[in-house]
């Protein structure tokens, strides 16, 4: 069974508008995500998207996008229209890529898709260690609480999500804006309602755990930033830019 890899998208983000086209080294964010999922190579790749903005952009630079509609509460529940829209019949597993995170490193991508289809996990996820303590407090920086301590070989089940930490807590990560679903899965997790724990903390993965389904983590090798604000932006660009 094939791998799906769909990277949802939408301009009218509340803290930056306009984020996935903004441009770094001459590409926009999105195409910048496009080409990482691409290059990891694990299946076909769509964005999906409410906006046309955003469709002919991933086009103009060579990618594939697909239209989605402009009620949905969550990028998941974006990512499953996708899917059903596409009606691939031989996908048994979806990834579910952030478009706001252009420095994921591929190999990370690589990784947690091994780790999937070995362990026949229901839903997977990264999480890197905390390099810098005033992350604990940033609620910006999305925090996993994991069963056991995290390594390259460990793919350790998520005990909770939070925005807020404190270092004291044991095995305490950095989650990183990636999920990886089968398909059945996928599925279920659309089906229920957004739990009172995931409006009250904004994280959707919250939804998950409180239905019952098990997210295992594998340990990311490169810390990402996900573009929340335009001092992410400024940091990531400046990152980038370097590098090039």
């Amino acid at each position: 069974m094939k791998t799906l890899v769909i990277i949802p998208s939408r301009l009218s983000a509340s803290r930056l508008p306009g984020k996935p086209l903004l441009k770094i080294n001459g590409l926009s964010i999105i195409s910048h995500v496009f080409k990482k999922a691409l290059e990891a190579n694990i299946g076909e790749v769509y964005v999906a998207t409410e906006d046309k903005e955003i469709m002919d952009d991933v086009h103009s630079n060579g990618g594939q996008a697909i239209l989605t509609g402009k009620n949905h509460e969550t990028g998941t529940d974006r990512v499953y229209e996708a899917v059903k829209k596409l009606g691939k019949s031989d996908v048994g597993m979806v990834m579910n890529l952030q478009g706001d995170e252009p420095l994921i490193n591929i190999e990370d991508i690589k990784n947690l898709h091994t780790q999937m289809i070995k362990s026949k996990s229901e839903l997977g996820t990264l999480a890197s260690k905390i390099l810098d303590k005033k992350f604990y407090e940033e609620e910006n920086v999305v925090k996993v609480i994991t069963k056991e301590s995290l390594d390259v070989s460990e793919f350790t089940e998520a005990l909770n999500f939070l925005r807020k930490s404190t270092n004291k807590i044991k095995n305490v990560y950095h989650h990183l804006g990636i999920y990886c679903y089968q398909l059945e899965t996928l599925r279920n997790f659309v089906s229920f309602n957004q739990s009172q724990n995931e409006i009250k903390n904004k994280l959707e993965q919250i939804r998950a755990l409180d239905n019952n389904i098990k997210i295992n983590v594998a340990l990311a090798k490169t810390p990402s930033i996900g573009v929340d604000t335009k001092d992410d932006f400024l940091a990531i660009k400046k990152i980038m830019e370097y590098k090039s």
